[in-house]
């Protein structure tokens, strides 16, 4: 039964596709509303490899958004419960669970041997800018999420290079930082061109299985964090089809 898990990929792609995507390793660097999206299309378009960086816990208020979030998982690692739904969909994937907060000081660790793709799915401007420079030094194809809470309009959902991102506030501090980091283009990222919308929700909140960072709670719908997911998985995959070719 197994063997035909793929059959219909393999209708696209040939089986030479179905070989590169078996033998790519893919990093996904924050497993909330984008990258647990992002995780299980990923998997389920045939990558072989994965390795999955989350230091939080699942929590009642990601059951919205959060394809690994159910009644069932709550308080679960988010990284424990994904690579347990990855191994139900191919028990052959080749799953690594990190339930560590990215950062400077974890960076070697979480990223040693490299990858053929990393995809930057966290909310923290801090680790963002390290991930994204880290990728750039040690030559490891990334794509980023910019701002998905807060959207409501999926039709306003774009790809770009970060220098020609518009409207996204996300995009301009990262496009700002990064420049005095040196790198001004180069970095292929999912955002909206949606236009912002005020802040309604509580001032902020610390992640009580975190580092003890506090940020504000934003609003979130159940379509938008899953389509920029969607969204960098298909790109990826493209990529990785590409170089088969």
């Amino acid at each position: 039964m197994h063997e035909h898990r793929f059959d219909r990929l393999k209708l696209l792609v040939g089986d030479s596709g179905l070989e590169r995507l078996a033998g790519a390793s893919v990093a996904v660097v924050g497993i909330g509303g984008v990258g647990s999206h992002a995780t299980e299309a990923l998997v389920r378009g045939g990558v072989g490899s994965l390795t999955l960086i989350d230091f939080d816990r699942i929590v009642p208020s990601n059951i919205n958004r959060q394809i690994h979030a159910l009644e069932t998982t709550i308080g679960r690692p988010k990284v424990e419960a994904m690579a347990e739904r990855c191994l139900a969909i191919n028990p052959e994937a080749r799953v690594t669970a990190h339930p560590v907060f990215y950062s400077a000081e974890t960076a070697d660790q979480l990223l040693a041997g490299g990858f053929d793709y990393l995809l930057d799915c966290i909310d923290s401007i801090t680790a963002k800018l390290h991930l994204i420079e880290y990728c750039k030094t040690h030559d490891i194809p990334v794509i980023s999420a910019m701002g998905a809470a807060n959207k409501l309009d999926p039709t306003l959902i774009r790809i770009a290079d970060l220098s020609h991102t518009q409207k996204c506030r996300m995009a301009r501090v990262m496009r700002k930082e990064l420049g005095r980091r040196g790198i001004r283009g180069g970095v292929r990222v999912v955002y909206s061109l949606e236009e912002f919308r005020p802040l309604t929700g509580e001032p902020c909140e610390t992640s009580p299985s975190g580092p003890g960072r506090q940020r504000v709670t934003l609003g979130s719908s159940s379509w938008i964090p899953p389509l920029f997911g969607l969204t960098m998985a298909g790109e990826v995959l493209r990529s990785l089809l590409a170089t088969s070719n």
